[in-house]
């Protein structure tokens, strides 16, 4: 199979040159590169903008964690017809953080080093995203009996806004490949998270008399305990495909305090609540919900100033390919074919768009480049043999599902 990696460089550097955090401006910009490109290739192009109001009024809204004032979607088909594929892939990226912890200076452009490509987002997911756009090159002058299609979509980081409203908008097809970076497994199923703030209250006092109040800090730090301590048995032992500790609790803000000699009487923390396959976003909810109201029983001040718990942001669900669905045999015998050995199959502790796809009836798994342990990171990398290797793999797919 020809795949041009001089090509995808170029749509690599085009695509982190555009820096497409989730609510910015970029992100809406980085899906008109998309129409266009996914049109450059001989794809029919539906490039809309969605109505948010209509969006976030639905009850199974997925939730959103940024500000937006506007959004796109790009979804290209290569003829008429239900897709015998879809090939997903999310455009949005996190922030960079400090600039100057990364080897290259700017983020936002890629450096290629040690036959690795470096910069933000090359690995979540504009790595994934060029591959899928090297394979529709690759056959594009072959006939196909059956029809494929790309969706590239935004607010994946934050709750999946744009698959959803893909998925509304009636976009569908029989099967999916989402090209989240993998590390060279299968990924058939994922677990589920959900956003949740904590407000934990004390009593204000001088702080060189800190008996005469209570502390939101020490208030929380045993609040804290519990929840660790419910994480660590809800992951004592995880089923397969799920490897150890895959729907972790993790506290990732936390506010308190406005001046160092007083005791602080309000603590704020939000974090993410791994979602268990099997369970709902409701019953996840209770059972933290109910751990918080347990550990606050126990305690001498918030036995009677209970925390305030809610669930703003992202809802992710769980979400997997059906045990015995062909789709991830189908997959596998084309990954073993491309030369990387003998296909592993394995679970995500996060969430992604798998359970949206999945939630619609459509057969669903992730492959792509790279390790998600780059993703998010300083100096984010992925290997270039990793982004033409699954190149080959989603080509030979279309080729396989669509002949």
């Amino acid at each position: 199979m020809d795949i041009d990696v001089d090509l995808i460089r170029r749509d690599l550097a085009q695509l982190v040159s555009i820096p497409s955090t989730g609510g910015s401006d970029a992100e809406v910009h980085v899906q008109r590169w998309a129409a266009a490109t996914l049109a450059g290739v001989s794809l029919d192009v539906d490039h809309w903008r969605f109505d948010l109001d209509e969006l976030r009024a639905r009850p199974d809204f997925p939730g959103e964690e940024v500000d937006r004032e506007e959004a796109w979607g790009c979804v290209g088909v290569s003829q008429p017809g239900r897709p015998a594929l879809i090939l997903n892939g999310h455009l949005d990226v996190v922030p960079t953080g400090e600039s100057e912890d990364w080897t290259n200076a700017d983020p936002w452009h890629v450096r290629e080093h040690d036959d690795r490509w470096y910069g933000r987002g090359v690995c979540d997911m504009k790595g994934g995203v060029v591959a899928i756009v090297a394979a529709v090159r690759a056959v594009s002058d072959l006939k196909l009996s059956r029809p494929f299609a790309v969706h590239t979509v935004i607010g994946e980081e934050d709750g999946g806004i744009g698959t959803f409203a893909t998925l509304l908008r009636g976009h569908t097809g029989d099967a999916c490949i989402i090209a989240e970076p993998t590390g060279g497994r299968i990924v058939t199923a994922n677990s589920g998270s959900l956003t949740f703030r904590l407000e934990v209250g004390g009593l204000a006092t001088h702080g060189s008399m800190p008996h005469h109040g209570h502390s939101a800090i020490e208030a929380f730090e045993h609040v804290h305990r519990a929840l660790l301590d419910l994480s660590t048995r809800r992951n004592a032992k995880p089923p397969a495909p799920f490897d150890a500790d895959p729907w972790p609790l993790s506290v990732g803000i936390i506010q308190a305090g406005d001046w160092a000699s007083t005791v602080p009487d309000r603590l704020v923390a939000d974090g993410r609540f791994g979602v268990m396959p099997g369970e709902t976003l409701a019953e996840a909810e209770t059972i933290f919900e109910q751990a918080v109201a347990q550990a606050a029983a126990q305690h001498p001040w918030l036995k009677d100033n209970p925390p305030i718990v809610t669930w703003p942001g992202g809802r992710f669900a769980p979400g997997h390919l059906p045990a015995g669905d062909p789709f991830g045999d189908e997959v596998s015998g084309i990954v073993a074919a491309s030369g990387d050995g003998a296909a592993v199959f394995g679970g995500a502790p996060y969430g992604s768009d798998l359970r949206q796809y999945a939630g619609a009836g459509i057969s669903t798994l992730q492959y792509g480049p790279g390790d998600v342990g780059q993703a998010h990171s300083v100096d984010e990398s992925v290997s270039i043999d990793e982004v033409v290797r699954c190149a080959q793999v989603y080509a030979r797919l279309i080729i396989d599902r669509c002949s």
